[in-house]
């Protein structure tokens, strides 16, 4: 049973299980929802969201709403409205980024931070503008074709090729849970909150004091790359490479991502 929370006048969803302390709050990836960490269960009280504009059913946002700094803005709010003091943030792909800016904004916040196949942006400005033309490309096939279109090319990518070793019954859950968003929101979010759109961040983590966990994909070479320049860069961090997995790290092995988490509360 989803619960409901009202922030600067949007109807956030939420699912809670467990109970006591710690407190986790996961944020989903692109085109992901509250559903991404299902099988995700530390000892605690979990709190999984729809992030800003995700979920079935939802009203169109207004473009200008959806920035990565309104929804830090957002989740400091449903934190303080829950009475959470210090949370366990955990952020995949664009959750990842938007837990990095959360942890940025608030640190005292955060108790540990775990972040997912997930980038600290992207450094060279010439980079970053031709990112952001591409969003843009992509959002306009979004609005015109619709997300079935979309979400069929999307899946062909390489960068989620390890998803076609799962079963049957989890890709149809994957498919179905991507193109059940309203599409605009989506091409929207793309735009408005994409990497290109995201500040650059990496010259921010030195500073960044927090306990960080970087979770990749043995698979996925790209991140894996990328989390080792992060790692290098947080000065409290520990990288974890995951075996037979690709960027979806929690969805492929969702076993060995829950004794992550649970092996860095002790």
């Amino acid at each position: 049973m989803l619960k409901k929370i009202i922030i600067d006048n949007y109807l956030y969803e939420y699912e809670v299980r467990g109970q006591g302390q710690p407190f986790w709050l996961f944020l989903h990836g692109f085109m992901g929802s509250h559903a991404d960490f299902a099988n995700i269960k530390p000892q605690g009280t979990c709190i999984y969201l729809n992030l800003l504009g995700f979920g079935q059913k939802q009203p169109i946002i207004a473009k200008t709403r959806m920035t990565i700094q309104s929804q830090v803005q957002d989740l400091a709010q449903i934190l303080t409205e829950l009475a959470i003091d210090k949370v366990n943030l955990v952020g995949y792909s664009m959750g990842g980024r938007l837990a990095i800016a959360f942890a940025l904004t608030y640190p005292t916040m955060i108790e540990q931070l775990f972040l997912e196949s997930t980038t600290a942006g992207i450094g060279s400005a010439i980079k970053r503008q031709a990112r952001q033309i591409s969003d843009q490309q992509k959002a306009q096939q979004i609005r015109k074709l619709g997300l079935e279109n979309f979400v069929t090319n999307w899946e062909q990518l390489p960068l989620f090729a390890t998803q076609m070793m799962l079963t049957t019954e989890q890709r149809i859950f994957m498919h179905q849970q991507r193109i059940s968003h309203n599409k605009l929101n989506v091409a929207n979010s793309l735009e408005m909150m994409g990497t290109g759109q995201q500040p650059n961040y990496w010259p921010k983590l030195a500073n960044l004091q927090v306990k960080t966990v970087i979770i990749v994909g043995a698979f996925d070479q790209k991140f894996t790359t990328i989390g080792k320049q992060m790692a290098e860069l947080l000065p409290n961090s520990q990288l974890v490479v995951m075996q037979g997995a690709g960027h979806n790290v929690h969805f492929e092995q969702p076993n060995a991502y829950s004794e992550v988490l649970t092996r860095s509360e002790n």
